[in-house]
């Protein structure tokens, strides 16, 4: 028997269906939370922009996964701090924020599925900071370039998506994508980069300095 998902427990409790296409703004900073969304297809990217224009991907949500932000603002009753975009067309359904708050009370499958995401959610933050802080450019173009690469071994991404992806800039990830071409470790069109050696990169990826 196929275990219940958010997505069930919601619609169960008299969520609304919800359907967006790719590329569909779901919420924006300063908006007010319009509730719970619990989706059953498709990815929702959650990133933030800073004051000078750099964009920076927090987390992606997938079906099964709670938006952190969306969860924060249900809880402290504020506005969206970060943007949520459809990344791919999204199913799911949007549950209002008075029986968010009743269902989280009375019912413990969703409150531990929640709280469980919510845990995730918190490591996905730890891993963007230690990145950011730890690491250096090569590392995280080679992480983002084998998390974004498809079966096939291509990462369908311009230089300006992959810069938003780590949080740099795009003349530097340019740069830093260059020197791989140069190495043979990937090739270069327009909207796409091909891993040729999806082995060296990887080492790349797991080195911390």
């Amino acid at each position: 028997m196929p275990s219940t998902t958010l997505a069930d427990i919601a619609l169960a409790a008299g969520a609304a269906p919800v359907r967006a296409p790719a590329g569909a703004v779901l919420f924006r900073p300063e908006e007010a939370c319009k509730g719970f969304i619990a989706l059953s297809a498709g990815v929702i990217r959650v990133g933030l922009t800073s004051a000078g224009g750099r964009e920076i991907v927090l987390y992606r949500v997938g079906p099964g996964e709670i938006c952190l932000q969306t969860f924060s603002c249900l809880v402290e009753g504020r506005t969206y701090a970060a943007e949520g975009v459809a990344e791919e067309a999204v199913e799911g359904c949007l549950l209002s924020p008075e029986a968010f708050d009743a269902l989280l009370g009375d019912s413990a499958p969703f409150r531990r599925a929640v709280l469980a995401s919510v845990a995730e959610r918190f490591g996905d933050y730890e891993q963007i900071v230690e990145a950011l802080a730890f690491t250096g450019l090569q590392t995280r173009v080679a992480a983002a370039l084998l998390r974004l690469a498809a079966p096939d071994g291509a990462a369908r991404v311009t230089h300006e998506a992959l810069a938003t992806e780590i949080g740099s800039a795009r003349e530097a990830v340019s740069r830093q994508l260059g020197l791989f071409a140069r190495a043979g470790l990937v090739s270069l069109s327009r909207g796409r980069i091909d891993l040729m050696q999806p082995g060296a990169l990887r080492r790349l990826a797991e080195t911390s300095a």
